[in-house]
């Protein structure tokens, strides 16, 4: 579905009527493709007092092959700079290349232990933001506040969550702002951040904004993963031999839903990282989703999930080789006031957005089927953090998923399996199309980018957080939405 108005307002006529008129003006996202480069650009990095997570994030920018500039914002830090051979200073506009601009803005915020050390925060973002380019990043990271030693160290952590969802409503210009809290210890383990960074720092991510991720040091040591693409060597995420281009090689994933919309979009991006795809979907829809799966080279998979011997179906179908991913995306409304819903409406939301779920995992989990050091990725919704009118229903389900995923998530940690949600808000979609135009514009308009969000943008949030690099991110919610206003 096209966004008539985001179209119009980036063309030559429009634009400037748009600026004569003082219109807003929604920026055309900068999205991943392979024929252009992921990574490019300079970025400028600042650290607090005392920054522990800047020898990583220095190795990574070099990895990715982007140019880093070090903002003279902590004196006690400087030398770590020097260390990696980049140069520092207040940042000027003229360090960022012949366009003026930088790509991204990474800030090492993991050693701030009292609110007197937030001041570098200001003298960073001060100095860089006007030089920030379009759809350029902001990435933040940090201490899980829960793990801080003392309470003023938790305080002050737990600040950089209001730092970093205000500069994402500040910046605009599709520009996206986001932290991640790292566990001390986990940068060097295989849970470690580049698979995090990347997507942040790469086009991937162009409607994930204003979200706080987690990573810990998971519990699964490293070894052999049969069938999931060779030996994991122990000694962290540097050890492991991975190709960015396809991290999901020898993997199988199954997707539900994957006949149209959303579940298409995740079965294409999991195929293109080297994943094997087993889509399912309803009977009849088996036309639509063979001729989804079969440029894939993916496996179609015809169940009603809602049917009581499908979780038996499904494992038998999977039983031989088993499965790494697994993706529930299937989901259906049934939109009315509770006041005016049927049972028969409420019940069957219920059933195929949460209690298939359930019973999917629980076969897959008790057969095996799902193997150690899988993933589960659950699509929920900004209905289920914030509610809908109109919605009850699928509100409920789509917050129990959620709490599916942070009750399983401990249980699940000593096989090393993950589970995780992406919360999409408006997406472009057939489903979306049909809401009446004004509900509809307004859905598109109500968040940091101000526009709705694509299939894709849900699909690469999955695909992140089903790579081998994420095990270290579990019963985490990630929200889809542009940086919604709603349930923000």
């Amino acid at each position: 579905m096209n966004d008539s108005y985001l179209k119009f307002v980036n063309s030559p006529f429009g634009a400037r009527l748009a600026r004569s008129l003082g219109l807003p003006k929604p920026e055309v996202l900068r999205r991943y493709r392979g024929d252009r480069p992921e990574f490019d650009g300079l970025i400028a990095i600042g650290a607090g007092h005392e920054p522990r997570l800047f020898d990583a994030l220095a190795k990574l920018v070099a990895s990715i092959g982007m140019t880093s500039v070090a903002h003279e914002s902590a004196g006690l830090w400087v030398p770590l700079a020097n260390r990696h051979g980049l140069m520092t200073g207040r940042f000027e506009a003229a360090e960022a290349g012949s366009s003026g601009k930088l790509a991204a803005l990474l800030f090492d915020a993991s050693g701030i232990e009292d609110s007197s050390h937030l001041e570098p925060l200001y003298g960073f973002f001060h100095d860089t933001l006007r030089s920030l380019g379009q759809c350029g990043r902001i990435v933040v990271l940090g201490r899980p506040p829960e793990a801080c030693a003392s309470s003023r160290q938790w305080t002050a952590q737990r600040a950089l969550e209001g730092l970093t969802r205000s500069l994402g409503k500040e910046a605009r210009r599709g520009i996206t702002a986001n932290l991640v809290y790292v566990e001390e210890g986990a940068e060097s383990t295989e849970s470690g951040i580049d698979a995090t960074l990347r997507f942040f720092l790469s086009p991937r991510s162009a409607y994930v904004s204003g979200q706080v991720v987690r990573i810990v040091q998971s519990s699964a040591q490293s070894g052999t993963q049969g069938g999931a693409g060779g030996a994991h060597v122990g000694g962290g995420t540097s050890a492991l031999a991975v190709d960015w281009a396809q991290p999901l090689a020898g993997r199988r994933a199954l997707v539900t839903g994957a006949a149209r919309g959303i579940g298409a979009a995740i079965a294409s991006v999991l195929a293109a990282e080297g994943a094997h795809v087993i889509g399912l979907d309803m009977p009849s829809a088996r036309d639509a989703l063979a001729a989804t799966l079969r440029p894939l080279n993916g496996t179609a998979l015809a169940f009603d999930i809602a049917a009581p011997e499908a979780p038996a179906q499904i494992a038998a179908a999977l039983d031989e080789q088993g499965v790494d991913i697994v993706v529930h995306n299937a989901g259906i409304t049934k939109d009315k006031t509770i006041a005016k819903m049927s049972e028969a409406a409420w019940q069957s939301v219920l059933d195929i957005n949460l209690g298939a779920q359930e019973r999917i995992d629980d076969a897959l989990l008790a057969g095996g089927i799902l193997r150690d050091r899988g993933r589960i990725v659950a699509v929920s919704s900004i209905s289920g953090i914030a509610g809908n009118l109109g919605q009850t229903n699928y509100a409920t389900s789509k917050a129990g998923v959620i709490g599916r995923v942070q009750s399983m998530a401990p249980r699940l940690r000593a096989r090393g399996i993950t589970i995780n949600a992406v919360a999409p808000g408006f997406i472009e979609t057939q489903m979306t199309a049909k809401i009446p135009l004004t509900i509809r514009e307004a859905g598109r308009r109500m968040n940091s980018m101000s526009q709705g969000g694509q299939p894709v943008d849900v699909a690469q949030t999955i695909a992140w957080l089903a790579q081998p690099g994420s095990a270290g991110i579990s019963g985490q919610v990630v929200r889809v939405c542009g940086q919604s206003l709603i349930g923000a």
